[in-house]
């Protein structure tokens, strides 16, 4: 199956700038190969960030993910395999939802030192890229209204490497019964056995699984290249065998975004390489 690549260049999600030039600088080293390349940009417009407007930048986020979302529905009708390059993590809002579109019923497994699971009732900074997954669940219409389709089910639902979740967002997560497995459950039960569980969840009565792989997972200590850093977060090594995991998995695998680098904060490229040799693993393995 041939392998699209799409720089979603956008970093209205979130207060700090820098986001959306993550996508191109991992994208270049792809350019010559017979990978498909595509940008989506967002608007030069100046960022909102008050604290006090829970919908800061909505208008420009979402004229930003319709055009993802639809250019995301063309590649999978042409049956290639999407990956989304972010940016903020409100680009796996268009990523999820148009996989889903395509496919009918899918899993989630959203690998990320958040939750992403505010609403715009419960988030506390308005900064959307709090949201996302909730999105996907279907709780926040306002940044879905482009999508005619199936929402993800909460039983199919993961977080991986949360550690980092908000106060006034964990009853969302209790009470739709999200299944989120720490950082320490990583450390205490290795990866292989954390991922085989996330994976059974996730695929469990469905037709596949969207993967949304957050960079900020990894501690920032090591990858500090990241928009909102979260600390005591996995390692390197467990960063790449969460890799090895998705390659083991990989028929399950419909759609994949690997998300949040945000070069403005890297330290002697410490964070582009991991994300690169992520990266370079799953073209290489995945599809």
């Amino acid at each position: 199956m041939k392998i699209s690549l799409i720089e979603a260049n956008q970093d209205l999600g979130v207060r700090v700038d820098g986001a959306h030039l993550g996508p191109p600088i991992l994208a270049k080293h792809f350019q010559d190969s017979d990978i498909n390349i595509y940008s989506v940009n967002k608007e030069n417009v100046e960022k909102e960030r008050d604290r006090k407007n829970r919908k800061k930048n909505l208008k420009y986020v979402n004229k930003f993910d319709e055009e993802l979302y639809n250019l995301m529905l063309d590649i999978k009708e042409k049956e290639e395999f999407p990956i989304v390059l972010g940016g903020d993590h409100t680009v796996a809002i268009p990523s999820a939802l148009a996989s889903i579109k395509k496919e009918e019923n899918l899993g989630i497994i959203w690998i990320d030192a958040h939750g992403d699971y505010n609403t715009f009732e419960t988030t506390i900074t308005g900064n959307l890229h709090g949201l996302p997954l909730a999105a996907n669940n279907g709780l926040c219409h306002d940044l879905t209204k482009f999508h005619h389709g199936n929402y993800y089910r909460h039983q199919n639902t993961v977080i991986v490497g949360g550690r980092d979740i908000d106060d006034w967002e964990m009853p969302n997560l209790v009470r739709d019964n999200i299944k989120i497995f720490t950082t320490d459950d990583i450390h205490r039960y290795g990866v292989k056995k954390i991922m085989e569980e996330a994976f059974k969840i996730a695929s469990s009565g469905t037709n596949g699984v969207h993967v949304s792989y957050d960079l900020d997972v990894i501690d920032p200590i090591l990858a500090p290249g990241v928009s909102v850093p979260a600390i005591s977060g996995i390692s390197t090594d467990e960063a790449y065998q969460i890799t090895d995991e998705l390659i083991k998995h990989k028929k399950l695998i419909k759609s994949l975004d690997l998300v949040e680098f945000n070069p403005l904060y890297d330290v002697d490229q410490k964070t582009e390489k991991i994300a690169l040799n992520i990266l370079k693993k799953v073209i290489e393995e995945l599809p």
